[in-house]
């Protein structure tokens, strides 16, 4: 599998890609740490996920707390306002569950495809497509 340190600094790993993502990833680190929005949006820029906007990823939390998958309360901070703090619930660790086990298999079936491609295209142009 790749590691965030494959992907280019402004990696353009493809965007409506990583937004069907977006769930999975922010079950994990939930999963890992409960934090709040702009703590989930540090933690997914250093996975090499970057340019999540802030209102995109809000309405993906809204949607999974409506989905009772996660649940959130008001934390107050030392640094300022009170913030919302996301916790997974056990539907949630459920959930995730399921989705790895399918990623898992969606991330053999990557490798292998992503290995081809490395086989085939280091033959550079003996296999160029034909022109009509």
């Amino acid at each position: 599998m790749r590691n965030a340190s494959d992907i280019p600094a402004g990696g353009d790993v493809c965007g409506s890609e990583i937004r069907s993502m977006l769930q999975p990833f922010l079950l994990l680190l939930i999963y890992q740490r409960p934090g709040h929005g702009y703590d989930l949006i540090d933690r997914l820029a250093a996975m090499g996920v970057a340019d999540v906007e802030p209102g995109h990823a809000y309405r993906v939390l809204r949607g999974l707390e409506r989905e009772r998958l996660l649940t959130s309360s008001w934390v107050p901070s030392d640094a300022g306002p009170a913030r919302r703090r996301y916790e997974l619930t056990p539907q949630g660790l459920a959930d995730l569950r399921t989705r790895m086990s399918s990623l898992d298999r969606f991330g053999r079936v990557l490798d292998a495809f992503l290995g081809l491609w490395k086989e085939t295209s280091s033959r550079g142009d003996a296999l160029a497509v034909p022109r009509t």
